[in-house]
C-alpha cells in the first residue's frame, strides 16, 4: 500500500518524507486555505514547493466546475511538474475531463467518490486514481471500508488499472482495514500515519530493555 499525506503543510510533508514511508501527497482548496495559501500564483508556487520535497505523485485539484475550465486549470497544473496529478470531481463534466486528460497522457485523480458506480465510471474514463471518502461515509452510518472492498473487487473483475486511493482516513484502523481489503493507496493527515507507530506493549518493552541495560551498565 502506498502512503500519501493529505495536507498542504510543508513541515508535515517534510516530516512524513523524513520518516521514509511517504509515496505522495493529496491536497484540495480547503487544505490550501488552511495554510493561508490563497491566490492563483501563490497556490501554483506552493504546489511546486511540494513537488520539490516529494518524489511521488501530488494531486492538485481544479476549482472549475465546467469542462472547459477544468481543462484549462488542469493543463496549467500539469505544467508545474511531471509529478502533478490533476484532481477532478465526480461530476458529468469531471468525467469528461478525466477522458480528455487520459487521452493526453496526463495523470488524474477522481475525487468525491461515494459509490461503486461512480468509481466504475471514473475507471472507464481512464482515471489514474479514484478517491472514495471512507471517513465521510462512516459519518453517515455507512461502511466506508466496505465501499473500498467493493471497488477493488470490481476493478479486479475487469482488469482496470485505476488505483483505489482510500481518502478521508480518520484513524490508524482505517489504514489497516483498507490495506486488508486491497486499497492501493491511503491518504490522511500526518497524525494518523504516526499513530501506526504506537502500541503500549512496544513502549513497555522498550522501557524494560532500557532498564535491564542500565542494570548491566551502571
Amino acid at each position: 500500500m502506498k502512503f500519501f499525506i493529505d495536507t498542504a503543510n510543508l513541515a508535515d510533508i517534510r516530516e512524513a518524507a523524513d520518516l521514509g514511508v511517504l509515496d505522495g501527497v493529496t491536497t484540495n482548496p480547503s487544505l490550501m486555505a488552511k495554510e493561508g495559501i490563497t491566490g492563483k500564483n501563490n497556490i501554483l508556487k506552493h504546489y511546486k514547493a511540494i513537488c520539490d520535497i516529494v518524489d511521488g505523485d501530488i494531486s492538485a485539484e481544479v476549482n472549475a466546475i465546467d469542462f472547459e475550465g477544468m481543462v484549462r486549470e488542469g493543463e496549467e497544473l500539469a505544467e508545474i511538474d511531471e509529478k502533478i496529478v490533476v484532481k477532478l470531481p465526480m461530476t458529468r463534466e469531471g468525467v469528461k475531463a478525466l477522458k480528455y486528460f487520459s487521452e493526453k497522457g496526463i495523470k488524474t485523480n477522481c475525487t468525491l467518490i461515494f459509490s461503486a458506480g461512480q468509481a466504475l465510471l471514473a475507471a472507464k474514463a481512464g482515471a489514474t486514481y479514484v478517491s472514495p471518502f471512507v471517513g465521510r461515509l462512516d459519518d453517515i452510518s455507512t461502511d466506508g471500508v466496505a465501499l473500498i472492498e467493493q471497488i477493488v473487487n470490481i476493478y479486479e473483475n475487469y482488469g482496470y488499472t485505476t488505483e483505489v486511493l482510500a481518502a478521508s482516513i480518520r484513524h490508524p484502523m482505517h489504514i489497516v482495514q483498507c490495506a486488508e481489503v486491497g486499497a492501493d493507496v491511503m491518504t490522511g493527515p500526518l497524525s494518523v500515519i504516526l499513530a501506526l507507530l504506537k502500541h503500549p506493549l512496544t513502549d513497555l518493552g522498550l522501557e524494560k530493555f532500557l532498564a535491564d541495560y542500565k542494570k548491566g551498565n551502571p
